[in-house]
C-alpha cells in the first residue's frame, strides 16, 4: 500500500511538473545552431517526410565527461555502415537539458567534426528532465527510425540492430496481413506504427547481488507499481535503448506528458 501511495504522489507530482513546464519545453524550435556557418538551418519537425533512415536521440545533461566517448564510439559504427550501405543514412541529435558544465561544447564540437546534417543540437535552456529531453529530439528528427539512447553509451551501440531486426519482422508481418485482406501494404518501415524496446531483466539475478538490500526492496516496489499499471508483459521499462518507427513516435511523443525519469513508464 505504502509502495502504491507513493507511487501515486510520484505520479501526480510529475504531472504538475509536465504542465508547468509544457508551454515552454513545447515551443517551436525555428531554427538549428550550426557553430561552422551563420546560416540558419530549418528545425524538421516529426510531421515532415523523412530525410533520413534513422535518428539517434540522445539526451544530455552535465555529461561533458562521457558524451565524447558515446559519440564518438556511436559516430564511427554509423559511418561505417553508412560506407558498407550506401543506401544507409543517419544523424545524432544531442538535445541538452540545461547543462551547467561543457556538454554544450562538446556537442558543438562534434557539430564541428561531423557536420550540422549528420550532428545537431537542440538546447532547451532549461532542466526540464531527461523525458523533456528525448520529446524534444523526437518531434524534430528525420528518420524513418528513431532510436533513444543514453549519453554514457550504457549499451552497446552496435545492439540497434536487434531493435530494427525486430521491428523490420513485425513490419513484414503486417504487410502480410494488409496483402492477404487486400489493403495497400505499406512501401515505407517508417509509416508501421511499432516499436522495439531494449531489456535487461535477464541480468536481473547479477543486479540483485550486487546492490544494496535497501535499493532491491525499493526496485521490487517499483516492479509491483509498473505491475499494476502496465500489466505483466513489460520486465524492464528502464531500459534507455528504445526504437520507434516514424509513425510510432509521431503518435507517442505528441502525447507525452511526464517530463522526467517517469516518462518510460508512461511511454
Amino acid at each position: 500500500v505504502l509502495f502504491v501511495a507513493i507511487w501515486i504522489l510520484t505520479y501526480a507530482v510529475e504531472g504538475l511538473r509536465g504542465m508547468e513546464s509544457s508551454s515552454r519545453v513545447d515551443g517551436s524550435t525555428g531554427f538549428l545552431e550550426d557553430p561552422t556557418s551563420l546560416k540558419k538551418v530549418p528545425c524538421p519537425s516529426i510531421f515532415d517526410p523523412p530525410e533520413k533512415y534513422m535518428s539517434l536521440i540522445i539526451p544530455a545533461y552535465n555529461e561533458e565527461l562521457r558524451l565524447p566517448g558515446t559519440i564518438d564510439e556511436t559516430l564511427s559504427y554509423l559511418q561505417q555502415r553508412a560506407f558498407v550501405d550506401k543506401s544507409f543514412s543517419y544523424e545524432v541529435v544531442i538535445v541538452d537539458d540545461g547543462s551547467s558544465d561543457g556538454t554544450v561544447k562538446v556537442a558543438f564540437d562534434s557539430v564541428k567534426k561531423f557536420s550540422i546534417d549528420n550532428v545537431r543540437v537542440i538546447r532547451l535552456g532549461a532542466n526540464y528532465g531527461k523525458g523533456a529531453a528525448i520529446r524534444k529530439g523526437m518531434l524534430h528528427a528525420r528518420g524513418e527510425l528513431l532510436l533513444m539512447m543514453d549519453a554514457d553509451g550504457a549499451t552497446k551501440i552496435t545492439d540497434l540492430e536487434k531493435l530494427e531486426s525486430q521491428i523490420k519482422q513485425f513490419a513484414e508481418k503486417e504487410n502480410t496481413r494488409k496483402c492477404t485482406i487486400r489493403y495497400t501494404p505499406v512501401t515505407n518501415i517508417g509509416d508501421v506504427s511499432v516499436t522495439a524496446f531494449g531489456s535487461r531483466a535477464h541480468l536481473e539475478k547479477q543486479a540483485l547481488a550486487t546492490r544494496k538490500w535497501y535499493r532491491n526492496i525499493l526496485m521490487k516496489g517499483f516492479h509491483l507499481c509498473v505491475l499494476l499499471v502496465a500489466g505483466s508483459g513489460v520486465k524492464d521499462t528502464q531500459c534507455g535503448f528504445k526504437m520507434f518507427t516514424r509513425s510510432a513516435a509521431r503518435r507517442l511523443f505528441i502525447n507525452i506528458r511526464l517530463k522526467r525519469w517517469c516518462f518510460d513508464v508512461e511511454l
